[in-house]
Formats: C-alpha cells, sequence, structure tokens
C-alpha cells in the first residue's frame, strides 16, 4: 500500500494460533534462540467464539490526523507505518518521526479513546522494512519491541511488499525476529499484509509464509491487499476481490494444514477505496458493501481500507481519474466508505 511518507505508486507462520494445533516444519531455519511449542487454544476447525464476527479494521496515518478516522467506529486501527530511516535499525514512524515522538504518543492515545485498539503496521510500500537494515533477529526483534511497547500495542501487522517480497535474507530474518518476539510477548498477535490477485497469493507470498511457518511464527490474520492488480483487470473490483479471496483461501489451507473455517478466519481483506493506482480500476461504495458482507458470510476476521485519510470527495468532486493520498477520487460523502465497511 501507499506510505503517508511519499506518494508512491503501490508495491503493495502457523496460521491461526486461534485456530489450529501445531506449526509444520517447525525449526529448519535455526531461529535465535530455542524455538517455545506452539501454543494451541482451539483444534483445526473449531469455530471462532461467541461475538467475534468480522471487525473494521482501517489504515490510518500514524502521525496525522484525519477527520474521517472514526468514521463506522473501527475495531482497531493500523497504524501506518514502521520503518527504517536510511540504513540503520531504528524504527521510526513513517521513517521520520522518533519511536517516543510524544505528539504521535497522544494521537494514538485519542484513537484509543475513539474505542478502537491499535495495531502496528511495519513496512510498506516506500521507505524499508526493518527487516532490511538490521543485523541479527535480537535487533530486529528489539527494534520492533520499541514500537510496539511506545504504541502499547499487542498486534502486530508486517506489511510486505515490493522488492522485499522477494528478498529471502530479510524475510527470514523477519521470521526469525517474530519467533523471538513472540516467546517474550505472550499475548502478541501477528498478520502479515500480503498483495494479491484474483488469482491468489503469488510465490513470494507464499514462500514467506512457508518461512513464517518454518521458523515457528503464529500467525493470527493473512491480510490480503486487494487492489491494483494491473491494467488488464478493469472490471467490477468488489467481484475480483472476492475471488481473490476464494483462491487465497484454498492456498492458506494446503500452506498451513487448517480447515475451512480456519481458513476463513485467518484471513483480512483490505481494499484501496475509490480510484486506485492502476488506471481503469475504481473501487466502489458499493464494492464496499458487497466484500462486507461476503465477510460476514464467510467468518473473515476483519475487513480494511486504505485509508481513512482517503475517505472524501475529492474537492473537484469524483477527480482527476488519479489516485490520491487525501480523497477517493469517488462521489462521496465522507466516512461513507468506513460505514459501508463497518456494516
Amino acid at each position: 500500500m501507499r506510505s503517508y511518507r511519499k506518494p508512491a505508486a503501490i508495491g503493495l507462520g502457523c496460521l491461526l494460533a486461534l485456530a489450529t494445533a501445531g506449526c509444520s516444519g517447525q525449526g529448519d531455519a535455526a531461529p535465535a534462540a530455542p524455538a517455545s511449542p506452539p501454543v494451541t487454544t482451539a483444534a483445526p476447525g473449531t469455530s471462532p467464539p461467541a461475538g467475534t464476527g468480522t471487525s473494521y479494521a482501517p489504515y490510518v496515518s500514524s502521525t496525522e490526523a484525519a477527520g474521517t478516522d472514526s468514521a463506522g467506529s473501527p475495531a482497531t486501527y493500523n497504524l501506518a507505518f514502521v520503518i527504517a530511516d536510511g540504513g540503520d535499525c531504528t524504527p521510526r514512524w513513517n521513517g521520520t518521526h522518533a519511536i517516543g515522538d510524544a505528539a504521535i504518543a497522544s494521537r494514538i492515545a485519542r484513537l484509543k479513546e475513539a474505542g478502537g485498539q491499535v495495531r502496528v503496521s511495519f513496512g510498506g510500500a516506500s521507505g524499508k522494512e526493518l527487516a532490511a537494515n538490521c543485523d541479527s533477529a535480537s535487533d530486529l526483534a528489539a527494534a520492533y519491541d520499541e514500537a510496539l511497547d511506545a504504541a502499547g500495542a499487542t498486534l502486530a501487522d508486517f506489511d510486505i511488499e515490493g522488492d522485499e517480497l522477494a528478498d529471502s535474507a530479510s524475510i527470514a530474518l523477519r521470521s526469525q525476529a517474530i519467533a523471538r518476539l513472540q516467546r517474550e510477548r505472550a499475548d502478541l498477535e501477528v498478520s502479515f499484509t500480503l498483495p494479491v490477485m484474483p488469482s491468489g497469493l503469488g510465490k513470494d507470498s507464499l514462500a514467506l509464509l512457508a518461512s513464517a511457518n518454518d521458523n515457528g511464527v503464529q500467525v493470527s490474520t493473512v491480510n490480503l491487499m486487494t487492489m491494483n492488480y494491473g491494467t488488464s483487470y478493469d472490471g467490477d473490483m468488489g467481484g475480483y476481490a472476492l475471488t481473490a479471496a476464494e483462491a487465497a483461501h484454498t492456498q492458506l489451507k494446503k500452506v498451513f494444514g487448517t480447515s475451512d473455517a480456519a481458513a476463513w478466519r485467518g484471513m483480512a481483506l483490505t481494499s484501496m477505496i475509490g480510484v486506485n493506482d492502476v488506471k481503469g480500476e475504481t473501487f466502489t461504495l458499493s464494492d464496499a458493501a458487497q466484500v462486507r458482507a461476503f465477510a460476514e458470510e464467510k467468518g473473515i476476521a476483519w475487513v480494511s481500507m486504505w485509508s481513512t485519510a482517503r475517505d472524501r470527495q475529492c474537492p473537484a468532486g469524483s477527480g482527476s481519474g488519479e489516485a490520491a493520498t487525501d480523497c477517493s477520487g469517488v462521489t462521496q460523502s465522507s466516512g461513507a466508505f468506513g460505514k459501508a465497511f463497518a456494516g
């Protein structure tokens, strides 16, 4: 997905700690410290607990508030993004703001006061994800830990795309660091946000998930970026999202050896609202309603969008046909996409 750092075009483990019995191939990649046995809280195919329906968890800027952040009363806010600045292993909001920045701490507190929890999202389309810079799994885990502590978060999202999705060295280091972090933070829930096509996840995304699985990472959710497929996909964006989800569901069942219900529960869907970066792709309010209904039917964990700052009509109405960072490019009332995704 786009970064709040600059308007760049989208580059945009042992699955389901809540719903699986164990990991396969654990320990093959030699994590930094001996792995603990995977935590099991339910057997394969177990239905999610009562009251855990599909939630709404949009991406928000970690540094700048938008008037539409709270539209739809999100259950969770995905804070975008924590990345490195230059070539060091120091985490920074957007690559520009210190993790201890007082203004950002106040912003996070206000988001929580609005009734939601926060998930720290590491990575994104611009800048460097910390795994590309840190020299060891212990250093990388410490960088992730610092950001999570600053946000008071028990949820971590890893948005991996572009060149870093094919970087086997950083993928292995990240898997080892996350596994280490989960041993130290028993309540940490991890999601991976990955690009997808209507045909499903690509080989690099599947390799990343295999690496997480091999290192004993407990992955609660695989979040599919249902957006920006390419110039040949200029049809129904809602339909493409559903087709992509169906294809990925089959893949996740195979990768993690889990049940139909558990694979759906371990999935999230994130759409780029309005005009996408690829010409001819426009995600409408009716598409949002379609995705929400599908997610509820399948028992998908959460739905999301990129991003709350775009959930308003452009000053010129439907816009120029180019994706903007601060408006959707379609005719809408402010916050309408948030309300549609919230159901």
